[in-house]
């Protein structure tokens, strides 16, 4: 059974192995807030569920891409093909040298000194999908068990949704009484503008005090293509309303990428688009994260 339903994932592209110098220097202590870590399969084997089966792209891999942009810290998102199974992503932080944060995935059935040990490996964070291809919408319920028991934690909630999830879904987020983050700027699509329906209502969100976003996924929410100059709006509004709340990632290895598959050194330089002023990139890639995250110097 399980082996049949690993022939009908869908595969996904590598990504680009050209990484591309980037002219913008990043500050010292920059983090790249959403970054994965995909097997080697050999040892951390993908997870049955999954819905796609991505190329390895291990902690060395994702320490080259580091070293060419010049980033220094980093938070591994756990990604759906590895599903409840943090290992992989444990794995890697503890090989960092204290630079490194996690953001896992979660299941009812895991016991409070499961989430204990997760805390104690560099977890601060749990990330639901929304997104269809991913799986769709989760157990509410058990979200919100979930939730009530890492809060003690301090941890914060990641949401991965697609636009018409956060008009679905406003009442349900607006209730959440903790730290929550928006992967990709939500999936809004770049040609709908940002006075669209879905990003109105992350731009309310992001007005209370608990809401952050990521100003990634510039390659996913464009419909011009490279280099995703179109996604720059977006960026620049969620900044203007919540400048200390607003994280930026790669999303390396780029998993389920369906248009462009972006070269890092592209992403990276975006950023100077989005946030002008040097102050302003400082508080995306050093401040924000740092104080999310407990990163010290």
């Amino acid at each position: 059974m399980i082996n049949d339903q690993m022939l009908e994932k869908k595969t996904c592209p590598p990504p680009d192995p050209n990484t591309r110098a980037p002219a913008f220097k990043v500050p010292s202590g920059a983090c790249d807030a959403h970054c994965h870590i995909f097997g080697p399969r050999d040892k951390f084997p993908y997870h049955p569920t999954s819905t796609y089966e991505p190329p390895d792209a291990g902690k060395d891999r994702l320490r080259a891409l580091h070293r060419i942009l010049g980033i220094e810290r980093a938070v591994l998102v756990q990604a759906s093909c590895h599903g409840p199974d943090n290992r992989a992503m444990l794995d890697a932080i503890a090989d960092s040298g204290g630079t490194y944060r996690g953001v896992c995935i979660a299941r009812q059935t895991f016991s409070d000194r499961d989430f204990e040990d997760l805390h104690a490996g560099g977890v601060r964070g749990v990330r639901f999908n929304f997104v269809t291809h991913l799986g769709g919408t989760p157990d509410l319920e058990a979200m919100r068990n979930i939730l009530t028991r890492v809060k003690p934690l301090g941890w914060h909630l990641i949401i991965h949704v697609n636009a018409e999830d956060l008009i679905r879904f406003e009442e349900f987020f607006a209730k959440v009484e903790m730290d929550i983050v928006v992967d990709h700027m939500g999936r809004v699509p770049c040609d709908a503008g940002t006075e669209q329906p879905a990003f109105r209502i992350l731009k309310r969100f992001m007005a209370r005090d608990n809401w952050w976003c990521k100003i990634c996924g510039a390659e996913r929410i464009s419909r011009a293509g490279p280099p995703f100059h179109d996604a720059v709006p977006f960026a620049r509004e969620l900044l203007a309303i919540a400048p200390d709340r607003i994280l930026w990632g790669t999303d390396f290895p780029h998993p389920n990428i369906t248009r462009w598959m972006p070269n890092d050194g592209d992403l990276l330089d975006l950023v100077p688009f989005f946030a002008e002023d040097p102050a302003l990139q400082r508080k995306v890639l050093v401040d924000n994260p740092a104080r999310l995250y407990g990163f010290t110097d």
